[in-house]
């Protein structure tokens, strides 16, 4: 046990220790940081803004100038760097500075100057290097590689940091060509014992200051802690100051780079998303950016009528607006046909391709591309297909604001995680899920996401196609389908690509099993497309029912809503009309059980045009809520109904005779307009001597059927009435 006398004299030495410690380290503003950069990348644009964020000084050597080092991925190279950096150094004579040499296109800074120093000093060497688990670009030096007693043995050049006059010394003897490795000349330096004791190196083996994600990926993890997102190496515990995505890690650092520095955390979610953005508030309509929007229809799809109608509803001004419209399906061209017709003159050029020109998709891709490339006015080239529902009428605007080079709208196919985008890649290129991706696509993660692969709906900058991505053929690529051969080449040439879910934007539809053998084959698409299906075919005021605003009762127990759109009333009677098989209105009729109608109609069963699993899932879905809420302790299933549609003529069928129906429950739907398509019409109930004489279009009578309420179909008089029925429960 220590004397107490000797208790303040200890207390004394450690504060001197601490005051001289503080005194002795390096001041921030001897720190200089050079890089490389002959051209501005995404990834070079993306390090300076993380170097500026912690007040890093960066000297950018190389600017303008043509790169000869070679490509990392194939073979070594690199000693452009070294010779520039020789050069650079020559000019430099300050004794006391501290360099960091480091790449910056895959690269991100994860701290600040600060910490950095602090760590460098710690290592207590004049040059620390990083490190790496894996040897490059010489195998053969593997043994002369001192061990070492926990971490990395292997050096890495894409990072390090020293005293000025030591690296200086250490590149003087370059005398290498740009494209000679500079890993492999700093190797032997350092895997040489006496140059390693002499420019006193070592390797950050731990990766306190750089982590190199080659050879490392199940090593590094994002820590969120205090507000702040830091890359963590849960094997040796630290956190790195600079991350690098050296190798085959493109990705990997640009999936990093959307969290570090602070990008986004949970507590401010993202902090550059509304920063770098061209407003387009300031300008007037004549002077926004002039877009090229490239529409695709590769299949039959559903819907399509309703797609032209909302790029029709774009808020952008449509003559700053070109159209290309591909259509490879037959089946489509009454629909692109009636949309030019009547729509295309508001743009400022219209080109179409038709089926009968046999172009194939990637072939009328690069078309486009290229229209857009070759048009000195254009600005944007916006590319999407015909199975995306924009909801979103601002989308486009939204897009040219963001300022990236390719943007994408998140969009997703309802109910599922399937979306526009893949937030990782596999080992041979395909899908992969990122760690986030569910996080992004159910929206508990609101940003702008560098992403490997976007698809069916994006913006591209049409100074791009005349530059980095002036090659043609971007959709084309042996072996791969053209979405994921313009992704390949895209991420070959450096271009980051985004996808935005700043804001709700649309859903994609699904093509599954969409049948083309019907006039209106959308009918139909009650199961694949549900949310499609419902608004185009539901009444805008549905809802209302449910909200006690809309549902009348003129009789007793008789209710009257709402249920069909105009276009589905419409849709359904051309439907009938076309299939043209009437009954002839007599007793014996072989479609029901038993053979025998008591009281006829001329009709057409919904079986009789495959429409009955269709119409049963309507009936549960938009009718059945509204029986329980009407019939309080009643619950139906709607079991096999009997489903038709009738038809009144005054020369064939004008009414219906007094009858009960064969149901416990009646929906009957007007299918058009009293005093517009016919005269006359309507029901009576005779128990009540109450009637409905002007049946509203796309309104639904439901009423009780076998026993209370006894009812008659009034005479149409002039025209042709229709209506849908529904004996549900019989």
């Amino acid at each position: 046990m220590r004397p107490s006398y000797l208790l303040p004299w200890i207390f004394f030495c450690a504060l001197w220790t601490l005051a001289n410690s503080e005194e002795q380290r390096i001041p921030q503003e001897k720190l200089l940081v050079v890089t490389v950069a002959t051209k501005e990348t995404d990834g070079f644009r993306r390090f300076l803004r993380s170097a500026k964020h912690f007040n890093y000084s960066v000297k950018v050597l190389g600017r303008g100038q043509k790169w000869k080092g070679g490509d990392y991925m194939s073979a070594p190279g690199g000693g452009q760097k070294v010779r520039l950096l020789k050069e650079a150094l020559q000019n430099m004579k300050t004794e006391e500075q501290i360099l960091l040499f480091i790449d910056s296109y895959d690269v991100v800074f994860a701290s600040g100057p600060k910490e950095l120093l602090k760590k460098f000093q710690q290592a207590k060497h004049k040059v620390v290097f990083s490190s790496e688990s894996l040897i490059w670009p010489d195998r053969h030096l593997e043994d002369k590689h001192p061990h070492v007693r926990e971490g990395n043995r292997f050096l890495g050049s894409g990072g390090f940091i020293g005293y000025l006059p030591n690296i200086k010394e250490m590149v003087a003897n370059w005398t290498g060509a740009d494209n000679n490795s500079d890993q492999l000349f700093f190797t032997k330096i350092y895997t040489d014992p006496d140059k390693r004791k002499f420019f006193n190196i070592t390797l950050d083996s731990k990766c306190r200051l750089f982590q190199n994600l080659h050879g490392a990926l199940d090593e590094v993890v994002l820590k969120f802690e205090n507000g702040r997102v830091r890359a963590r190496n849960v094997m040796h515990d630290t956190l790195p100051a600079i991350i690098h995505g050296n190798g085959p890690t493109k990705l990997q650092i640009n999936y990093l780079g959307n969290y570090i520095p602070n990008v986004w955390t949970f507590e401010t979610g993202c902090t550059v998303c509304d920063k770098d953005l061209c407003s387009l508030a300031a300008l007037k309509e004549s002077e926004y950016p002039l877009v090229l929007i490239g529409i695709f229809i590769q299949q039959p799809t559903p819907f399509v009528t309703v797609f032209f109608e909302r790029l029709l509803k774009l808020q952008y001004p449509k003559n700053r607006l070109k159209l290309f419209i591909y259509n490879k399906e037959p089946h489509h061209e009454r629909q692109v046909n009636t949309f030019l017709k009547e729509h295309g003159s508001l743009y400022q050029d219209v080109k179409s391709v038709n089926p009968d020109e046999g172009m194939e998709d990637a072939e009328s891709r690069n078309q486009a591309f290229d229209m857009c490339r070759k048009d000195k006015d254009c600005d944007y080239f916006f590319s999407i297909d015909v199975e995306v529902v924009l909801k979103n009428e601002n989308t486009l605007k939204i897009l040219v604001e963001q300022n990236l080079p390719v943007v994408a709208p998140m969009i997703t196919r309802v109910g599922r995680l399937w979306s526009n985008f893949w937030g990782a890649l596999s080992a041979d290129g395909y899908y992969a899920r990122s760690e986030d991706y569910v996080d992004i696509v159910q929206g508990r993660r609101l940003g702008v996401w560098n992403v490997p692969y976007v698809s069916s709906v994006y913006l591209v900058k049409a100074s791009l196609l005349r530059s980095e991505l002036s090659d043609y053929e971007l959709f084309t690529l042996h072996g791969l389908d053209p979405d994921m051969a313009y992704c390949h080449n895209i991420r070959e040439k450096e271009i980051f690509m985004y996808v935005t879910n700043m804001q709700p934007f649309g859903r994609i539809l699904s093509t599954e099993n969409y049948q083309t053998s019907h006039l209106h084959n959308d009918l139909w698409q009650i199961f694949e497309n549900p949310l499609d299906w419902q608004e185009r075919y539901i009444h805008e005021n549905y809802s209302l029912i449910m909200k006690d605003k809309l549902t009348e009762n003129p009789c007793p127990d008789v209710y009257w809503f709402p249920v069909f759109s105009d276009v589905a009333c419409n849709h359904l009677v051309e439907e009938m009309e076309n299939f043209g098989k009437w009954s002839g209105g007599g007793n014996v009729d072989t479609r029901i059980q038993g053979g025998y109608e008591n009281v006829p109609t001329i009709d057409i069963h919904m079986n009789q045009i495959n429409f009955e699993k269709e119409w049963q899932k309507f009936l549960v879905e938009f009718v059945a809520p509204i029986t329980e809420k009407m019939y309080p302790g009643y619950y139906t299933k709607c079991s096999n109904p009997l489903n038709f549609v009738v038809r009144y003529k005054p020369n064939e069928q004008p009414l219906l005779t007094p009858h009960h129906d064969a149901s416990t429950f009646t929906v009957n739907i007007a299918l058009n307009s009293k005093d517009v398509d016919y005269q006359g019409g309507g029901c009576r109930f005779l128990r009540y001597n109450c009637s409905i004489n002007a049946p509203r279009k796309g309104w639904a009578l439901m009423h009780p059927g076998r026993l209370t309420h006894y009812h008659e179909g009034l005479p149409t008089t002039a025209g042709t009435r229709y209506i849908a029925v529904s004996f549900v429960d019989p």
